[in-house]
């Protein structure tokens, strides 16, 4: 894998440097980079997404696993470098992983053709959230997601109810997925070094997607703008009542079970 000053020599010659507006860090810690791949047990063979490739650090070693790469980069020049240095060992699709209303991609969706795949990147913090979610609920050829991410996002994923970090990320991620975090990423592991810590997680999704996941997912959303008005007040006493829970409580205090039985109820009474 590429050393840190391999990487900066890489951008150097083509007289490139980190952007910000695409969340550029590189991450160049082999250790964390080798647990990354080592947790998605990948395989001779195994289809993997990555998004954000950069110089292609990680792409080297899951290349070195045997893996079959697709890497989405939105930067055309960080693609031209991965096209020079990869050739059609990786098939390349260039412009943003996600299209129309956070989709994925048309071009993803061609290339990766429902095979089962991994997506194992190192992701920009923009495109993070609506990728993770995207992918356990529309795409269920998705057999596992092992990615960096900013540690607060992490947090929000492996978040209970009645904590800060609890809301639609956690819930709509636990309703489908099992989530591990692998480690926790310095800064000093990145170049250029961001402002917040960073960490791994994996997220193994647990059962086949549910029959309106889609409606739930709004459901929550919704709900939660109003997180600190009562239940009560919010969806009405009757609805509240039928559920069994406190029309006095708050939808913070929630599990996803009993908020899948307020989702239904809603339905009902519509």
């Amino acid at each position: 894998m590429q050393t840190l000053s391999e990487i900066k020599s890489l951008l150097h010659e083509r007289g490139l440097r980190p952007r910000h507006r695409f969340g550029q860090n590189f991450l160049h810690d082999h250790h964390h980079l080798r647990r990354l791949v080592e947790a998605a047990e990948v395989r001779e063979g195994d289809l993997v997404l990555e998004v954000g490739p950069g110089t292609g650090t990680l792409t080297e070693a899951l290349l070195e696993r045997g893996a079959e790469v697709v890497a989405a980069e939105i930067d055309r020049d960080l693609a031209d470098l991965m096209e020079s240095r990869f050739g059609s060992r990786v098939h390349l699709v260039r412009g943003d992983c996600l299209g129309r209303a956070r989709h994925l991609s048309d071009a993803l969706i061609e290339v990766l053709a429902g095979r089962p795949f991994r997506l194992i990147a190192n992701l920009p913090y923009q495109v993070a959230s609506p990728l993770m979610t995207e992918l356990l609920m529309h795409h269920a050829c998705c057999v596992g997601q092992f990615v960096t991410i900013q540690r607060e996002v992490a947090d929000r994923l492996l978040a209970s109810p009645g904590v800060k970090a609890w809301g639609p990320l956690s819930i709509i991620v636990q309703d489908l997925a099992d989530v591990e975090l692998l480690s926790t990423v310095p800064a000093t592991c990145f170049w250029p070094a961001p402002k917040v810590t960073s960490a791994m997680v994996a997220i193994r999704p647990n059962q086949e997607p549910r029959v309106d996941i889609d409606g739930f997912a709004s459901f929550v959303t919704k709900l939660f703008t109003t997180r600190r008005k009562q239940l009560g007040g919010v969806l009405g006493r009757e609805v509240v009542d039928e559920v069994g829970v406190d029309p006095a409580s708050r939808c913070e205090s929630l599990d996803v079970q009993t908020l899948h039985r307020l989702h239904d109820a809603v339905r009902s009474s519509d």
